[in-house]
């Protein structure tokens, strides 16, 4: 099957795929602002995590039709579908997203992904982002924040309360620690010290933890590697991923991280960012021995 013909069935079953589990969601989307919080995290989020759950699995197969993949993954073994997670990865391309949905979709909760403002405008996904809790934060530029001096930290609250949401029911909480996918022109410009990985920002999984408290019984450091060159959208609508390698450890989550001040603390800050960018370094050479 040619490239174009892979693709185009591909983006056919992905977007009736869209549709389909959309329609679910967005049935069901008004009865949240009816009922009491409480009752919508108790009652309704679970509903919301199994169409999300089942659409996910759609996804994976209608990649195992149209894909002739080789997948090289090793996952902890005792990944828990009730529990609490906090996941991160190294990030390259699109495709990351569909990577750790096929790999952890059943496994551990369904993913929810901290994502731009910006992206709540796209068409259908949007508003199916939206409805499942997505957190959505709003980044702001130091010249912007010199002129609105009212607007500092206010992405720290909102990281705060969209992760209060998740205490009711067993969540998974996925955020790429880099911020941006990885280019050559990007890690130039870093000047950063690793050699296939950008710095990590670990601002956002602090402030999700303070928030959390110790809900969160560990952190799941994934590893994405495309042994044949890193993919873009299109390649992986054409089928062209000859081989992914996925490697994901689940490390313990230290008890102080749960409830320090990563804001205001510098020691604790400092404290907090040397375990991370210690995880990061481990990353850098398990990227370089697959």
């Amino acid at each position: 099957m040619s490239g174009k013909i892979t693709a185009i069935i591909a983006s056919s079953l992905l977007f009736i795929n869209v549709i389909f589990w959309c329609s679910f969601l967005f049935l069901l989307t008004p009865i949240k602002f009816i009922l009491p919080e409480i009752v919508v995290r108790k009652l309704l989020d679970p509903i919301f995590s199994t169409i999300a759950g089942a659409w996910i699995s759609c996804n994976s197969g209608w990649m195992k039709l149209t894909q002739n993949t080789h997948w090289d993954v090793v996952l902890p073994d005792n990944l828990n579908p009730k529990g609490w997670y906090f996941v991160s990865s190294n990030h390259q391309s699109w495709v990351d997203i569909f990577v750790l949905q096929h790999v952890l979709n059943g496994k551990i909760p369904f993913l929810k992904f901290f994502l731009k403002q910006e992206l709540i405008r796209v068409p259908i996904m949007g508003l199916a982002w939206w409805a499942l809790d997505f957190p959505f934060m709003k980044r702001f530029s130091k010249s912007y924040l010199e002129k609105h001096p009212e607007m500092i930290g206010k992405d720290i609250e909102t990281t705060q309360q969209a992760c209060a949401k998740f205490k009711h029911i067993p969540t998974s909480v996925m955020n790429f620690f880099e911020g941006t996918r990885f280019t050559p022109a990007k890690h130039q410009k870093q000047g950063s010290p690793h050699k296939h990985l950008l710095n990590p920002k670990s601002g956002g999984f602090a402030f999700a933890l303070n928030a959390m408290g110790d809900k969160f019984q560990s952190l799941l450091d994934c590893t994405i590697v495309y042994p044949n060159g890193i993919p873009n959208f299109s390649d992986f609508m054409r089928g062209e991923i000859p081989e992914v390698i996925v490697r994901i450890r689940e490390i313990p989550i230290p008890a102080e991280f749960c409830s320090g001040n990563y804001e205001n603390d510098l020691e604790f800050k400092q404290k907090f960012q040397t375990w991370v960018s210690d995880i990061w370094l481990e990353k850098d050479r398990q990227i370089e021995s697959l």
